[in-house]
């Protein structure tokens, strides 16, 4: 797999810039074609007559013009932003929907999706309030997600990679490949949950880490066992800042039947208390 074209959310919240910026970093190291999306916030369908009343339709309509405009100006700051870091290849697009379901729908093309972390006190009711998870559940692409506090000037030197041998781990190891290839250091932490002794083989960690070093990734392994009384996702934040990752790479563990926000707990903790970026895929 390779990084051609990396989708990038432009957001009103005060570190859109910080998303923008990485986003941009990537697209230079892959010569990737840069794509930034702002929404509306509000589908045209609803301000349509017969879905409200005629008396509100000049009033709502000017409503949503405003909209436009201000996701406009945000596009235009992006642009800016990418002339600045001399992207090669970019452009932005407006988008007239929700932000979660439009970012979605960008995604199925391309190959990588950077957003923020919410922060709840920047809230906007522009933006549904899972929009992460909605945008990691549905969108079927590897998601990077920026922290809303710190400054990473670079991301993907010293990657910790969370290893539990699930299925989402896999996809997770399989999207990440371009950017474990370009890294110093992997770190692989086997994380010893209760699983199946057969997710892991004779030897934890040693499965994958050949597969890795035929990518001709440089990597270390270790392990970690959790027991069942201790928080898996405060664990691996703890060896992260131990390690001095600067990118941590985990599956998004969820279950769609009852609810799509229903996620498993440590990415949960992960989304809500992350210091560094995370790339996640469901």
């Amino acid at each position: 797999m390779e990084y051609r074209t990396i989708l990038v959310h432009v957001d009103e919240s005060r570190r859109a810039h910080e998303q923008i910026r990485i986003a941009a970093l990537l697209a230079q190291k892959y010569n990737a074609h840069l794509i930034g999306a702002a929404a509306t916030g509000v589908a045209p369908q609803f301000f349509m007559p017969g879905v409200i009343g005629d008396s509100n339709l000049a009033l709502l309509g000017s409503a949503l013009n405003d909209l436009r405009e201000h996701a406009e100006s945000l596009l235009a700051e992006f642009e800016s932003s990418a002339w600045k870091m001399d992207v090669k290849s970019f452009e932005k697009r407006l988008i007239e929907e929700d932000a979660g379901t439009g970012l979605v729908l960008q995604a199925r093309y391309s190959d990588l999706v950077v957003i923020g972390q919410v922060n709840p006190a920047d809230y906007s009711p522009l933006l549904r309030a899972d929009f992460q998870e909605y945008v990691l559940m549905n969108s079927g692409r590897p998601v990077l997600i920026v922290p809303y506090a710190g400054h990473f000037p670079q991301v993907g030197k010293r990657v910790l990679l969370a290893w539990d041998g699930s299925m989402e781990a896999t996809r997770a190891v399989s999207a990440s490949i371009p950017l474990l290839q370009q890294a110093d250091l992997v770190r692989v932490l086997v994380l010893d949950t209760g699983r199946p002794a057969d997710a892991h083989g004779e030897q934890p960690g040693a499965d994958i880490a050949i597969y890795l070093a035929r990518h001709g990734i440089k990597l270390e392994v270790t392990e970690q066992k959790i027991p069942a009384d201790i928080d898996v996702g405060n664990a691996l934040l703890s060896h992260a800042a131990d390690f001095g990752a600067d990118l941590i790479v985990m599956g998004g563990y969820g279950h769609t039947r009852f609810r799509e926000i229903l996620l498993g707990g440590v990415t949960r903790t992960v989304l809500a208390s992350m210091t560094v970026p995370v790339l996640m895929f469901h």
